[in-house]
């Protein structure tokens, strides 16, 4: 099939007859943390050299939704429905109330400020996992700048109810896209270390997840080729869809390859949203694709 690399069956059989990739908007800089609204089955991303949020929707096409944005990178919406976002700017993961206005979650450790939040995850009892790379530091239009306060660059858990804020994760080099197994027994993180360096990581890598709380037997899941697995997201088969240079490559639980959806353009994050769950966005440099499957995200709500 054209657009695709199929390197077993259990891949032709997420396809939908004549499933084809769909450009739905362009114009931005850098495009990263897609996510969906059901209730106007709209997407929202970040534009992050570009310090702003973007919205598409079919009925009403692509709009500007909030600039300045303080160069929010990845978002994932709570068990209330929330947008919840990592804030390079501000150096935080903030909430948005319903009333339209921000609240800091977290935005220290140990009484040192945080890197840059990159990516976010909400688990089902409502906690929020979310990784700290250096990016929005390092990267002069990815932030304000400034410097490292954290000894590294680490996976939290926040109990946003009381704001209790954990390290998780301390053994990753620049931790970067998460995501749980659909039972939440796994926790999976990219290690995008080979942004800057060319021998750094360019994997993901798989964590046990004891008692909903702490993490442990950390190990290599997948390197991927060519490029970085910044951003991805799993199915409900436990499938994993991670971007690359070149394309969203998938992954069954046990890491092996089953094939890759081609992109014309360098992939920042992806998401699972449509009224089904199978509608797969992709963020990629300066646009948004969409592909519908046969499969569904298991990302709530």
């Amino acid at each position: 099939m054209e657009g695709f690399e199929i390197y077993d069956p259990r891949f032709k059989a997420l396809l939908q007859p004549g499933s084809r990739l769909t450009r739905l908007a362009t114009g931005a800089t850098w495009s990263e943390g897609p996510v969906y609204f059901h209730e106007d089955d709209s997407l929202i991303w970040s534009d992050i050299p570009g310090n702003r949020l973007l919205r598409y929707s079919q009925k009403e096409g692509l709009s500007e939704y909030l600039k300045p944005a303080h160069f929010q990178n990845g978002h994932y919406r709570d068990l209330q429905g929330r947008l919840i976002a990592c804030s390079h700017g501000e150096r935080a993961v903030v909430r948005l109330e319903p009333g339209g206005t921000w609240t800091t979650l977290a935005d220290s450790y140990r009484g040192q400020r945080l890197n840059s939040p990159n990516d976010v995850v909400v688990k089902s009892d409502g906690t929020i996992w979310f990784s700290d790379p250096p990016y929005g530091l390092i990267q002069p239009n990815e932030g304000y700048g400034g410097s490292q306060e954290q000894a590294g660059c680490y996976v939290y858990r926040l109990e946003p109810e009381t704001g209790k804020l954990d390290a998780v994760i301390t053994d990753m080099d620049k931790p970067n896209g998460l995501a749980f197994s659909p039972d939440e027994r796994i926790l999976y993180v990219s290690d995008t270390a080979g942004s800057h360096d060319p021998k750094g990581n360019h994997h993901i890598r798989a964590y046990d997840v004891l008692e909903g709380r702490t993490t442990a037997n950390g190990r290599t899941f997948v390197v991927i080729e060519p490029g970085l697995p910044d951003g991805f997201r799993v199915d409900v088969h436990g499938y994993v869809f991670t971007s690359s240079q070149d394309s969203v490559q998938v992954y069954d639980p046990a890491g092996v390859r089953l094939g890759k959806i081609l992109v014309p353009e360098k992939i920042g994050n992806l998401t699972f949203g449509g009224p089904h769950k199978n509608r797969l966005y992709i963020a990629a440099t300066t646009s948004i694709y969409a592909l519908e499957l046969n499969t569904q995200g298991v990302q709530r709500p």
